[in-house]
């Protein structure tokens, strides 16, 4: 009896410290395509993806595992522009959207450090009022409540309204679940309704994205966030910048809330800006049916009712919506030190880039405790794509501050003999970095600081009779 005794204690000793370890698995290393890993794996298994395009329509099949680029191992926001899931072959029309989460995957389901694009949405059920929808571009969420975090979600579209009733959540659609939305790019998307984000009888925490020229809105409005009816959790909208987005329409719904569209629900949101966003009509923020926002420590262009916020140009320091150093959107957020920006290590008391001032919130996408650098985005995306050459300009150079590269662009409308220079604060020429005639469009220039002590330099731009000087700082 005492030999058998212990022989059953021994196992259970064994079985109560035995543990199942996740596993990595890579592509194209271990497997050719993303979804024939992801078939393979198990639950709080990890799939690793290597830079290079991925032409899949990615499903996760209820399995809650890390899908991620390189971006998970080094943080280098390469990654996120070199890892691309591209959606627009499809094996079936009807499912087309860049990744699925259909099957009640939770939290711990992470998709991580891509570029989404060339999703057209997938037929869906409306489990509520019934019907068919084309939904969700770039990605289709369903009873599922996923993390998507650093990813850049570009030129998606929910627009074919062929065998559908309407078509929208250009680049992420949810029903019914409530997905941790953090730190996305999400641009360039179009949806009848909801051309950046739809979140329908849902919940959702949606913090530190920018959320730009997404349009669409003909149905039902609402181009960067749209959100209908109560889910099971709140609606929390958090630091995010929502700006240059069109809702265009008409009609009793279609061209309202370029920026949010809040339909018979309620949403609360923080330290947002909402800014430069276009619509038919019914201003930036569209409330229908008894739709509530309780919006505070905002920068609202128009105007919103509610505890620190404000209506001022956010002063936005170059194409890719940082904030400059004397924008009024800098150490403007909620108090609170829970919202604090991150501190700089090498100078307390200070926030560290890309945030500015002080440690108290910036308000908008580069402000709160998530807050951090995106990829270049706007500059190779919209910037020389779409802008027409009007008139002279000089950007604010990128990073800023930075050590010891940085970037500076212009644009001049017609050809000109162009000159480039950097001073000190005393007026002493440092270097001239462009001394020629130039083409017209827009251009730019890399300066190497690294024979610079540590302060403030201005750089002057001298074409013909334009002249225009910006202030950058070298922080070693």
């Amino acid at each position: 009896m005492f030999i058998r005794n212990l022989l059953f204690a021994l196992l259970i000793i064994a079985l109560s410290s035995f543990q199942v370890e996740a596993n990595m698995v890579q592509v194209p290393g271990d497997f050719q395509t993303i979804q024939s890993a992801i078939n393979v794996v198990s639950s709080g298994d990890t799939v690793l993806v290597a830079d290079g395009t991925y032409p899949e329509n990615i499903n996760f099949r209820g399995k809650n595992i890390v899908l991620a680029s390189q971006f998970l191992l080094d943080k280098n926001p390469e990654h996120i522009l070199n890892t691309i899931i591209d959606g627009s072959a499809p094996a079936h029309p009807d499912t087309a959207s860049c990744v699925l989460f259909i099957s009640g995957e939770d939290s711990s389901a992470v998709l991580q450090g891509f570029t989404l694009t060339g999703g057209s949405g997938t037929k869906w059920p409306d489990i509520h009022i019934g019907g068919f929808y084309r939904e969700g571009g770039g990605i289709l969420i369903e009873l599922s409540s996923p993390t998507i975090r650093n990813n850049r979600i570009i030129n998606n579209q929910a627009i074919n309204t062929s065998g559908v009733t309407s078509a929208g959540g250009g680049a992420i659609r949810c029903g019914d679940g409530n997905p941790l939305i953090i730190n996305n790019i999400i641009m360039n998307n179009q949806g009848r309704y909801g051309a950046g984000i739809v979140l329908n009888f849902s919940g959702g925490i949606i913090r530190n994205n920018i959320i730009c020229q997404n349009n669409g809105g003909q149905d039902y409005g609402g181009s960067g966030i749209w959100m209908y009816s109560n889910g099971a959790h709140p609606k929390i909208i958090e630091n995010n910048t929502i700006a240059g987005n069109t809702s265009s329409g008409s009609g009793a719904y279609g061209g309202k809330g370029g920026a949010l569209l809040v339909w018979s629900t309620s949403m609360t949101g923080r330290n947002n800006i909402i800014w430069g966003n276009l619509q038919s009509s019914s201003g930036q923020i569209a409330l229908l049916s008894g739709g509530t926002v309780n919006m505070t420590y905002s920068d609202a262009e128009g105007g919103w009712t509610g505890q620190g916020n404000i209506d001022l140009n956010p002063a936005f320091a170059d194409t890719n919506y940082y904030l400059s150093p004397t924008s009024p959107a800098v150490d403007a957020g909620d108090p609170d030190p829970v919202y604090n920006d991150p501190e700089d290590p090498n100078n307390p008391g200070n926030a560290k880039w890309p945030a500015r001032g002080g440690l108290r919130n910036d308000i908008g996408g580069y402000g709160g405790p998530l807050a951090q650098a995106f990829p270049l985005f706007l500059i190779t995306d919209i910037i020389l794509k779409n802008i027409t050459a009007r008139g002279f300009r000089l950007d604010q150079n990128y990073p800023n501050p930075f050590n010891p590269m940085t970037t500076i662009q212009y644009q001049v409308p017609t050809e000109a003999k162009v000159r480039l220079e950097v001073y000190d604060l005393l007026g002493r020429k440092v270097a001239t970095l462009l001394d020629r005639r130039i083409p017209a469009g827009y251009h730019e220039v890399s300066f190497d600081a690294s024979s610079l002590a540590s302060g403030v330099y201005i750089y002057r731009l001298v074409a013909g009779s334009f002249s225009k000087t910006r202030k950058m700082m070298v922080m070693k």
